[in-house]
């Protein structure tokens, strides 16, 4: 789409008045329906430098050509936009409307601007359509890129604050199993454990699955693994929280856990680990 020349006159003379028209239809569509994630001082800030850039880009002859050197400060501008609302919560629809609603401003000033040329008037409307669909279409793309990093983010952070090691005593780790037990959230757990055995110099660890709900074939591989993991650093694993179905469910399975020390629960894990470790209760 090659650039006549109206829209960058438009944009370059009319400035002001397309920002004040511009914020009012702001004020009342859905981008900024989000209520105190964006203030009307940040959002005028970001309607004026978005038109001072979108008019230095209007300047050359494919102005939608975003790979172009001279669409990178507004290419870059767009992408900044798109990461901040992700990070503040709006959605897509949100987020491409504040592109979008520039078409009436414009529209209406390049109307204004052709006279009576019905014709002049077609094409420089579908020229500004055809800009502010591509502008919008990149804020778009890159807002779902942000997001999608957004919650691969907050799923990582999420795994490693639900498999907290938790140092019981001198020598001996505890890992309280909450949930599903995957083939991630394993490596997570061997990780964290090997790292915490090697920073405490720790003997024993106890992996409590009181809070797992369910123990499959699947699940089992995975606590043998970790198992493995933990022996071939010098360490002794210690499995608590075997209720009597979970239990039933290993034996129907026909999973070996021979060689693998088991307690029904904390405290009996931890009364062992005691024991082992030179440790004497009494009363």
């Amino acid at each position: 789409m090659a650039s006549s020349g109206m829209i960058a006159t438009v944009l370059k003379q009319r400035a002001g008045e397309l920002n004040a028209q511009w914020l009012k239809d702001l004020s009342t569509s859905n981008a900024v329906s989000a209520q105190g994630r964006i203030t009307p001082d940040e959002l005028e800030q970001q309607s004026r430098q978005f038109l001072q850039l979108l008019s230095a880009a209007a300047q050359v002859r494919n102005p939608a050509d975003l790979k172009s050197p001279e669409a990178r400060p507004l290419r870059e501008f767009l992408e900044g936009l798109s990461r901040s609302r992700a990070q503040q919560g709006f959605s897509s629809g949100e987020t491409a409307s504040f592109i979008f609603s520039f078409k009436r401003p414009l529209f209406d000033a390049l109307r204004t601007e052709s006279g009576k040329d019905a014709a002049l008037l077609a094409d420089e409307v579908w020229a500004a359509t055809e800009l502010l669909d591509t502008l919008g279409l990149h804020t778009v793309s890159t807002f779902q890129k942000a997001r999608e990093e957004l919650i691969n983010r907050q799923q990582q952070e999420m795994l490693e604050l639900s498999t907290p090691v938790v140092k019981l005593w001198d020598g001996i780790l505890a890992l309280p199993m909450i949930g599903t037990l995957d083939s991630a959230r394993t490596q997570i757990v061997m990780e964290s454990l090997l790292q915490k055995i090697v920073d405490t110099g720790s003997e024993i660890a106890i992996i409590d699955i009181t809070g797992v709900p369910t123990v499959d074939t699947l699940v089992a591989q995975h606590l043998l693994k970790t198992v493995t993991a933990l022996r071939l650093m010098g360490a002794e694993c210690i499995i608590s929280g075997i209720r009597p179905q979970i239990a039933q469910t290993i034996v129907h399975l026909g999973v070996d856990l021979q060689g693998v020390t088991t307690k029904a629960n904390l405290a009996d894990a931890l009364a062992l680990a005691l024991k082992r470790s030179g440790y004497k209760i009494t009363h």
